[in-house]
């Protein structure tokens, strides 16, 4: 199993240089991935942590590529309908070519409805406008003079670039915990991102996704993923109690502890897991980042 961080580019004071701090600590420790994530306008009683000082994630992925060398790069998650996605695709091909072929995809259809008023994309068509850009995806990441046409795009007699450095595509996985989500995966995509679940939650869902995988006729096994909020024992008390008041499900207590909850996740198919540290200080966030390499990472990779 991989473990990664989810950089801290929301919910405080922007700091660049300290985000560049975690981004290369994560790497020179070791680490797998390094996540950005994405909220764009958040109506003021949205209870979330995204709603204030947080960078737009499409920008920071390039940053994060030319500051970094070797970790993975990934998004959790990119919300599809808010914004067109023939743009986004090139730009997230760009990523994976400018940071030599470190690109994971997580996307999703959103569920914040004022953000998407503020925006002005009609909430009822999130699903129709995700699955269409998920089908763009696929093929402006594969094919170099597509030719598809999608309720709202039509391609013909046009050159796609770049192409993404990474063979056939970056590796694509969608959110969400629902049935509706899981049966996305199984017809898009190559895994499935889950969020903040427990683990009988996430075998439950893990689960039906391989049968739905199995009815849409897709050969293997879905890769399984999942972004959680970490917070150890010791190294920033305050942190459980701002997380569990955000009703999430959260890895906490002693490092021993921790350590088995991850292998859980191991047992039950996962393959990557990117532990959100934002709910930390500084230097409690550095702190985190040392003990998920030194002791945590040892405990749980294969």
């Amino acid at each position: 199993m991989k473990l990664g961080i989810c950089l801290p580019h929301y919910g405080r004071p922007i700091e660049v240089p300290r985000m560049l701090e975690v981004a290369r600590r994560a790497e020179e420790r070791g680490l797998d991935s390094v996540w950005v994530t994405d909220h764009v306008i958040v109506p003021n009683q949205a209870n979330v942590i995204y709603r204030e000082h947080m960078l737009d994630p499409l920008a920071v992925l390039p940053w994060l590529a030319g500051v970094t060398r070797r970790i993975a790069l990934g998004t959790s998650v990119v919300i599809l309908p808010y914004r067109s996605p023939i743009p986004v695709a090139k730009l997230l091909a760009s990523v994976d070519v400018l940071s030599g072929g470190r690109l994971i995809v997580g996307a999703a259809i959103g569920w914040l409805e004022g953000e998407f008023e503020a925006l002005g994309v009609p909430f009822k068509e999130r699903v129709s406008r995700s699955e269409e850009a998920l089908e763009l995806f696929r093929t402006l990441w594969t094919q170099a003079h597509p030719k598809i046409e999608t309720k709202r795009h039509r391609l013909h007699d046009v050159s796609v670039s770049p192409m993404p450095l990474q063979k056939p595509r970056p590796p694509l996985y969608v959110g969400g915990n629902s049935e509706a989500a899981l049966r996305r995966v199984a017809r898009f995509a190559d895994g499935w991102h889950a969020t903040a679940t427990n683990r009988d939650a996430f075998q439950q869902s893990a689960d039906t996704l391989r049968r739905f995988w199995k009815d849409a006729g897709r050969d293997g096994e879905p890769a399984l993923s999942l972004r959680i909020p970490i917070v150890i024992e010791g190294v920033h008390q305050a942190a459980v109690d701002m997380a569990l008041i955000r009703g999430r499900h959260v890895i906490t207590g002693t490092v021993a502890k921790i350590a088995e909850e991850l292998r859980g996740f191991r047992a039950l198919g996962c393959g990557h897991i990117a532990l959100e540290v934002s709910y930390s200080t500084y230097p409690a966030i550095h702190d985190t980042i040392d003990i998920i390499a030194e002791r945590l990472r040892p405990q749980v990779v294969d």
